[in-house]
């Protein structure tokens, strides 16, 4: 259990602090989506696969390393969890500019995603152990609306960035990182599990990252190396094994890495397989949007991120018009009309973009369509995992729900790329995909009606 003895917290600052970091290390990911490109200019003779692990290893590792992290967090205290994650990847940052090869650049890259894996769940966990519960509701919306706000931010501050050199997208990290450890160590309270003592399943935690850390290569590997390639067949069949024997291991450890009652509370897991389908078509839809402006259309990277912007800036409104519609709605419903506006909004694009360039009156309207339902299902999504765990969980339930979104996020491009490498016709690619999307969106939408939770809910035996 975690000591639940009242602080004195300033919400305003906290929230400021706990959603920055995040947010800094999503908007760095968007990023470098647009300046991947220079980087390969700047490192002569690397292949774009070689490229590709810049933006892939980092997926990899960020996704396999949350839940032990989250849990790790929950062991020795989020404040420190928190503080540490940040300043590795504060520190990784700075490396990241500074590095001679493109091999280096992929290991300080990895160092980052350490990092980050162990700040998301800890800044979500301390969120919710800090902030009264009249309240919280609302600062988790916040927190998961600045999240989606990097997808808008980061092309345009890449197309920007860019312009001057590739290495200031890791560079400006430094003075925010800074700037956020200095700040954290003064508003951010000091939450202390009584359990410290207990030690971690080392095995399990093992286990859990070469499974998640196996499959994440099969998503990430499997449109470039071919499905049937035989390293990316072993991949899954190491994914495979590595969690069916963490499945073992976890249900008999007197302190495991999941406590098996957290998956028999309803909204967790109902909010998790939600999670993971709406990120899939959430991914595949703001890269199919990117690609088509950039390939088609021929936008420039600072026009591309100038026109990808709108959209997920309907984001933080929309979070807030949700926090309003809680009061009458249950989670499950206000995150299934989210999903079903995505869909509508991808059907909008589906209907009306052609191969001129017409932004305003054929991409634009479903995008901003699409925004809102983001604004509305994200949010939610992660609020509604979070509310009915014990206070000395929400970090391990903040990580597994944060790796389910990223595995949908993987998920989801690597569908997007193969649908777009298959076909002949670029037009009939994407008009495809978009279908795809919108499809997806449906499912989603039919999950999130489990994330309600029923009157009597399991309790969560937390397990020293």
């Amino acid at each position: 259990m975690e000591s639940q003895s009242q602080v004195s917290v300033r919400i305003g600052p906290l929230l400021a602090v706990l959603s920055g970091a995040p947010f800094v290390a999503s908007l760095d990911l968007f990023v470098l989506n647009v300046a991947l490109g220079d980087i390969g200019t700047s490192y002569p003779g690397s292949s774009l696969g070689e490229l590709s692990w810049v933006l892939s290893g980092y997926a990899i590792v960020y996704a396999a390393l949350l839940v032990p992290l989250g849990r790790w967090a929950d062991r020795i205290g989020r404040r420190r969890g928190f503080l540490a994650g940040l300043g590795l990847f504060t520190v990784a940052s700075a490396a990241c500019a500074l590095s001679p090869s493109l091999w280096v650049l992929v290991i300080c890259r990895l160092f980052q995603a350490v990092g980050a894996a162990a700040l998301t769940p800890a800044s979500l966990g301390l969120l919710v152990s800090a902030v009264p519960e009249a309240r919280r509701a609302g600062a988790v919306r916040i927190w998961a609306a600045t999240g989606a706000a990097a997808a808008a931010f980061g092309p345009v501050v890449g197309g920007l960035l860019v312009e001057v050199s590739w290495r200031w997208a890791f560079l400006i990290n430094v003075p925010i990182g800074i700037l956020l450890l200095a700040v954290a160590r003064r508003v951010v309270p000091d939450i202390r599990p009584v359990d410290s003592g207990t030690r971690l399943d080392l095995a399990g935690a093992a286990l859990l990252t070469l499974g998640i850390g196996a499959l994440a290569l099969g998503l990430v590997q499997g449109p470039e190396w071919g499905w049937a390639d035989v390293r990316i067949l072993a991949a899954f069949v190491v994914a495979a094994g590595a969690l069916l024997l963490f499945a073992h291991v976890n249900a008999r450890h007197p302190a495991p890495l999941i406590e098996p009652s957290l998956l028999a509370v309803r909204s967790f897991s109902w909010s998790n397989v939600t999670a993971l389908i709406f990120s899939a078509t959430f991914a595949a839809g703001l890269l199919a949007n990117v690609l088509w402006v950039q390939q088609v259309w021929g936008y420039s990277a600072l026009r591309t991120g100038l026109a990808v912007a709108p959209g997920p800036l309907m984001v933080p409104l929309f979070a807030a018009v949700g926090q309003v519609l809680a009061r009458r709605f249950t989670p499950g419903a206000i995150a299934a009309a989210g999903c079903v506006l995505w869909g509508a909004g991808a059907g909008l694009v589906l209907a009306t973009v052609g191969p001129e360039p017409e932004y305003a009156t054929a991409l634009l309207p479903g995008w901003l369509i699409g925004g809102v339902g983001v604004g509305l299902a994200l949010p939610t999504i992660l609020s509604a995992a979070t509310a009915q765990l014990p206070p000395a969980r929400t970090a391990t339930g903040s990580a597994i729900v944060t790796m389910s979104r990223q595995l949908g996020t993987v998920l989801g491009i690597s569908v997007l790329v193969a649908i777009l490498g298959a076909g002949d016709d670029a037009v009939s690619a994407f008009r495809f995909s978009w279908w795809t999307i919108a499809a997806v969106a449906v499912v989603a939408a039919l999950a999130a009606g489990g994330m309600t939770p029923r009157p009597s809910t399991p309790e969560v035996k937390v397990l020293a």
